[in-house]
């Protein structure tokens, strides 16, 4: 960290672009009409998954603070 508060951060572009690209796919897909359908049904994955897993990565977040 620098005497102004801000970090410095080297990212990897190639990287960068990977996840951008899932990115994308994600946001698309969730516009989709087949979303909705898997999220009515509630058989729906990808999305869910995901956002499981960013609970977990919250809740292991806050125990250490």
């Amino acid at each position: 960290m620098t005497d102004d508060g801000k970090m410095n951060v080297d990212i990897d572009p190639t990287e960068m672009r990977n996840v951008m690209k899932k990115y994308k796919k994600i946001k698309k897909y969730m516009r989709s009409p087949l979303y909705e359908v898997k999220r009515m049904d509630k058989t729906e994955k990808v999305v869910t998954n995901l956002l499981k897993e960013l609970e977990t990565v919250s809740e292991d977040t806050k125990e250490l603070d």
